[in-house]
Protein backbone atom coordinates (compact mmCIF):
# COMPACT_ATOMS: atom_id res chain seq x y z
CA UNK A 1 0.00 0.00 0.00
CA UNK A 2 1.32 3.05 -0.76
CA UNK A 3 1.87 6.04 1.53
CA UNK A 4 -1.24 8.00 -0.43
CA UNK A 5 -3.20 4.70 -0.01
CA UNK A 6 -2.10 4.69 3.67
CA UNK A 7 -2.95 8.12 4.55
CA UNK A 8 -7.09 7.54 3.48
CA UNK A 9 -6.98 4.10 4.10
CA UNK A 10 -9.28 5.12 7.39
CA UNK A 11 -11.71 6.17 4.98
CA UNK A 12 -12.19 3.61 2.98
CA UNK A 13 -12.84 1.35 6.35
CA UNK A 14 -15.44 3.92 7.75
CA UNK A 15 -19.36 2.88 7.55
CA UNK A 16 -21.28 3.29 4.26
CA UNK A 17 -23.86 6.79 4.34
CA UNK A 18 -27.16 6.38 4.08
CA UNK A 19 -26.50 7.40 0.00
CA UNK A 20 -23.70 4.88 -0.41
CA UNK A 21 -25.98 2.01 0.93
CA UNK A 22 -28.83 3.44 -1.58
CA UNK A 23 -26.63 3.67 -4.62
CA UNK A 24 -25.39 0.10 -3.66
CA UNK A 25 -28.76 -1.32 -3.40
CA UNK A 26 -30.15 0.54 -7.27
CA UNK A 27 -26.63 -1.02 -8.42
CA UNK A 28 -27.47 -4.33 -7.35
CA UNK A 29 -31.08 -3.91 -8.88
CA UNK A 30 -30.03 -2.99 -12.19
CA UNK A 31 -27.39 -5.95 -12.54
CA UNK A 32 -29.99 -8.34 -11.05
CA UNK A 33 -32.34 -7.45 -13.91
CA UNK A 34 -29.77 -7.01 -16.24
CA UNK A 35 -29.79 -3.92 -16.71
CA UNK A 36 -25.82 -3.03 -15.96
CA UNK A 37 -22.75 -5.41 -16.47
CA UNK A 38 -20.84 -4.62 -13.19
CA UNK A 39 -17.58 -5.82 -15.11
CA UNK A 40 -18.05 -2.76 -17.78
CA UNK A 41 -19.06 -0.11 -15.08
CA UNK A 42 -15.80 -0.77 -13.28
CA UNK A 43 -13.98 -0.64 -16.91
CA UNK A 44 -15.93 3.16 -17.44
CA UNK A 45 -15.31 3.88 -13.93
CA UNK A 46 -11.87 3.23 -14.30
CA UNK A 47 -11.35 4.56 -17.14
CA UNK A 48 -12.96 8.28 -16.31
CA UNK A 49 -10.84 8.51 -12.84
CA UNK A 50 -7.41 7.24 -14.38
CA UNK A 51 -7.27 7.39 -17.69
CA UNK A 52 -9.85 9.88 -19.90
CA UNK A 53 -9.67 12.85 -17.04
CA UNK A 54 -6.15 12.85 -15.85
CA UNK A 55 -4.94 11.84 -19.43
CA UNK A 56 -6.77 15.15 -20.70
CA UNK A 57 -5.69 17.48 -17.98
CA UNK A 58 -1.70 16.10 -18.26
CA UNK A 59 -2.05 17.11 -22.10
CA UNK A 60 -2.96 20.54 -21.11
CA UNK A 61 0.33 20.79 -18.74
CA UNK A 62 2.57 18.90 -21.22
CA UNK A 63 1.84 21.62 -23.86
CA UNK A 64 2.04 24.67 -21.48
CA UNK A 65 5.58 23.66 -20.59
CA UNK A 66 6.90 23.14 -24.26
CA UNK A 67 5.08 26.05 -25.63
CA UNK A 68 5.33 29.49 -24.20
CA UNK A 69 2.40 30.91 -25.95
CA UNK A 70 0.30 27.90 -25.03
CA UNK A 71 1.36 28.62 -21.14
CA UNK A 72 0.57 32.06 -21.41
CA UNK A 73 -2.60 31.54 -22.87
CA UNK A 74 -4.01 29.02 -20.66
CA UNK A 75 -2.86 31.52 -17.53
CA UNK A 76 -4.58 34.22 -18.72
CA UNK A 77 -8.02 32.01 -20.56
CA UNK A 78 -7.98 28.33 -18.77
CA UNK A 79 -11.43 27.94 -20.31
CA UNK A 80 -10.25 29.02 -24.02
CA UNK A 81 -7.04 27.56 -23.62
CA UNK A 82 -8.17 23.84 -22.91
CA UNK A 83 -11.13 23.98 -25.08
CA UNK A 84 -8.65 24.19 -27.99
CA UNK A 85 -7.58 20.99 -27.65
CA UNK A 86 -10.72 19.70 -27.12
CA UNK A 87 -11.27 18.90 -23.77
CA UNK A 88 -14.51 20.82 -22.55
CA UNK A 89 -17.88 19.49 -20.72
CA UNK A 90 -19.19 18.73 -17.61
CA UNK A 91 -17.90 20.85 -14.67
CA UNK A 92 -15.26 22.12 -16.97
CA UNK A 93 -17.66 25.34 -18.37
CA UNK A 94 -15.05 28.00 -16.46
CA UNK A 95 -11.68 27.33 -15.82
CA UNK A 96 -8.69 29.13 -14.16
CA UNK A 97 -5.25 28.12 -14.47
CA UNK A 98 -2.65 28.77 -11.31
CA UNK A 99 1.20 28.29 -11.80
CA UNK A 100 3.35 26.78 -9.48
CA UNK A 101 6.82 28.15 -8.97
CA UNK A 102 9.62 27.56 -6.37
CA UNK A 103 8.11 30.45 -4.22
CA UNK A 104 4.17 29.96 -4.61
CA UNK A 105 2.65 26.63 -4.60
CA UNK A 106 -0.87 25.78 -4.94
CA UNK A 107 -3.22 23.51 -4.03
CA UNK A 108 -7.34 22.96 -4.74
CA UNK A 109 -10.38 22.06 -2.53
CA UNK A 110 -13.72 22.54 -2.97
CA UNK A 111 -14.68 23.37 0.74
CA UNK A 112 -18.72 23.63 0.26
CA UNK A 113 -19.26 19.97 -1.69
CA UNK A 114 -16.58 18.90 -4.26
CA UNK A 115 -16.42 20.42 -7.76
CA UNK A 116 -14.14 19.33 -9.64
CA UNK A 117 -13.54 19.87 -13.54
CA UNK A 118 -14.48 16.43 -14.73
CA UNK A 119 -13.32 16.90 -18.74
CA UNK A 120 -10.20 17.97 -17.45
CA UNK A 121 -9.27 15.23 -14.18
CA UNK A 122 -11.90 12.69 -14.86
CA UNK A 123 -13.51 11.88 -11.85
CA UNK A 124 -12.34 13.16 -8.32
CA UNK A 125 -11.05 11.09 -6.02
CA UNK A 126 -12.60 9.62 -2.76
CA UNK A 127 -10.63 11.76 -0.99
CA UNK A 128 -11.18 15.24 -2.44
CA UNK A 129 -14.89 14.76 -1.71
CA UNK A 130 -14.18 14.02 2.25
CA UNK A 131 -14.43 16.15 4.87
CA UNK A 132 -11.48 16.01 6.56
CA UNK A 133 -9.28 17.16 3.32
CA UNK A 134 -11.80 19.99 2.79
CA UNK A 135 -11.37 20.55 5.94
CA UNK A 136 -8.04 20.26 6.71
CA UNK A 137 -6.70 21.46 3.29
CA UNK A 138 -7.50 25.17 4.81
CA UNK A 139 -6.74 25.10 7.91
CA UNK A 140 -3.34 23.24 7.40
CA UNK A 141 -2.07 22.46 3.76
CA UNK A 142 1.59 21.94 4.94
CA UNK A 143 0.33 19.03 7.28
CA UNK A 144 -2.00 17.31 4.38
CA UNK A 145 0.84 17.84 1.88
CA UNK A 146 3.06 15.69 3.84
CA UNK A 147 0.60 13.06 4.85
CA UNK A 148 0.64 13.20 0.38
CA UNK A 149 4.76 12.83 0.28
CA UNK A 150 5.22 16.14 -0.31
CA UNK A 151 7.48 18.64 1.62
CA UNK A 152 8.17 21.82 0.20
CA UNK A 153 10.59 24.49 1.35
CA UNK A 154 9.35 26.60 4.53
CA UNK A 155 9.99 29.67 2.23
CA UNK A 156 7.40 28.33 -0.63
CA UNK A 157 4.06 29.98 0.12
CA UNK A 158 1.17 27.84 -0.53
CA UNK A 159 -1.87 29.34 -2.11
CA UNK A 160 -5.36 27.42 -1.41
CA UNK A 161 -7.98 27.94 -4.36
CA UNK A 162 -11.62 26.57 -3.23
CA UNK A 163 -13.65 25.91 -6.36
CA UNK A 164 -17.30 26.96 -6.47
CA UNK A 165 -20.42 25.84 -8.84
CA UNK A 166 -18.56 28.77 -11.31
CA UNK A 167 -15.25 28.23 -11.54
CA UNK A 168 -12.78 24.95 -11.39
CA UNK A 169 -8.95 25.27 -11.01
CA UNK A 170 -6.33 23.30 -12.78
CA UNK A 171 -2.71 23.49 -11.03
CA UNK A 172 0.09 23.71 -13.62
CA UNK A 173 2.55 22.36 -11.62
CA UNK A 174 6.13 23.15 -12.16
CA UNK A 175 8.09 21.35 -15.07
CA UNK A 176 10.69 18.57 -13.71
CA UNK A 177 14.33 19.45 -14.34
CA UNK A 178 16.14 17.24 -16.84
CA UNK A 179 12.72 16.76 -19.05
CA UNK A 180 14.24 19.77 -21.60
CA UNK A 181 14.87 17.23 -24.69
CA UNK A 182 11.22 14.88 -23.73
CA UNK A 183 8.31 15.11 -25.98
CA UNK A 184 5.34 16.18 -25.42
CA UNK A 185 3.68 12.69 -24.68
CA UNK A 186 6.52 11.97 -22.90
CA UNK A 187 6.43 15.17 -20.62
CA UNK A 188 2.09 14.05 -20.25
CA UNK A 189 3.40 11.01 -19.25
CA UNK A 190 5.21 12.55 -16.03
CA UNK A 191 2.11 14.54 -15.18
CA UNK A 192 -0.20 13.13 -11.91
CA UNK A 193 -3.72 13.66 -11.42
CA UNK A 194 -2.63 14.89 -7.98
CA UNK A 195 -0.31 17.32 -9.21
CA UNK A 196 -2.89 18.94 -11.09
CA UNK A 197 -4.72 19.53 -7.54
CA UNK A 198 -1.46 20.21 -6.33
CA UNK A 199 -1.54 17.70 -3.84
CA UNK A 200 1.40 15.71 -5.72
CA UNK A 201 4.47 16.74 -7.47
CA UNK A 202 4.92 14.80 -11.28
CA UNK A 203 7.30 12.21 -11.48
CA UNK A 204 10.79 12.87 -12.44
CA UNK A 205 12.39 12.32 -15.81
CA UNK A 206 14.37 8.86 -14.15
Amino acid sequence: MSEHEHHHHEHAQRTPSALELRVRALEAQLTEKGYIDPAALDVLIDAYQTKIGPRNGAQVVARAWRDPEFRRWLLEDATAAIASLGFAGRQGEHMVAVENTPELHNMVVCTLCSCYPWAVLGLPPTWYKSAPYRARAVKDPRGVLKEFGVELPASTQIRIWDSTAEVRYLVLPQRPPGTEHLSEPELANLVTRDSMIGTGLPNSAA
